[in-house]
């Protein structure tokens, strides 16, 4: 009878626990999160108020109404970043988020409604406006794009990773509006690649060859276009 008891005491014990429990983090999901209840982390460069203006989230909301996924896109795509993760957090409460900034390596132009914008782009062709980087991180680059498009990215990516492996150095890459692409080179100067982006490997290479047999006969100095 005595261990039956027990028993039936622990059960109520722990019965109240997990009410108690469940009715705990119930209310923490709930609670609304303020501008002061979120952490960034991984770059100095945000604030939370940039978090706040770059997203849909609206304060104070609830916690578990956060859409992290969904504000992580947001993130991604409006302050030019790398990868972003955001966290639900209980203990502490609040959002986490995770930022991983892009490293520019030349500098770039693109259009939007009719104005200019200026920034930079990444090895992976992705444009990185002015003020989402710290100014150390776009000194001494040599290389200039313009006329960025979304659909010219892949392209000016392989470009960009082709310079960085081989003996060329481009300091101008020119898309036009219809995807022609001319390229200058520091010694060979400007070169006409045309719009079909399918060939820009070959083409590359043609450029490395051209460049190798113009240094071994010297007359580099003779070169105004090809």
């Amino acid at each position: 009878m005595k261990d039956q008891k027990k028993l039936k005491k622990r059960r109520s014990v722990l019965l109240i626990t997990f009410l108690f429990l469940t009715t705990f983090l119930t209310f923490k999901t709930f609670r609304k999160v303020n501008i002061q209840d979120i952490s960034i982390f991984g770059s100095k460069l945000f604030s939370v108020v940039d978090i706040v203006s770059n997203s849909s989230l609206n304060l104070p909301t609830p916690l578990i109404f956060v859409k992290t996924k969904h504000t992580e896109k947001e993130l991604k795509k409006n302050l030019s970043l790398k990868n972003v993760s955001v966290y639900r957090e209980l203990f502490p409460f609040g959002l986490k988020i995770f930022i991983k900034t892009r490293t520019p390596i030349a500098y770039a132009e693109r259009m939007f409604k009719g104005e200019k914008i200026i920034g930079f782009v990444d090895k992976d062709g992705f444009f990185i406006k002015e003020n989402n980087l710290a100014k150390e991180n776009f000194k001494n680059l040599s290389s200039k794009v313009f006329g960025w498009q979304e659909n010219f990215r892949e392209t000016l990516s392989k470009i960009l990773n082709f310079q960085n492996n081989n003996d060329v150095e481009f300091v101008k890459i020119t898309f036009l509006a219809n995807g022609f692409l001319t390229l200058e080179e520091k010694s060979l100067k400007t070169i006409l690649l045309g719009s079909n982006s399918k060939i820009i490997e070959t083409q590359l290479q043609i450029i490395t060859d051209i460049k190798y047999q113009m240094n071994k006969k010297s007359i580099l100095e003779k070169i105004n276009n090809i």
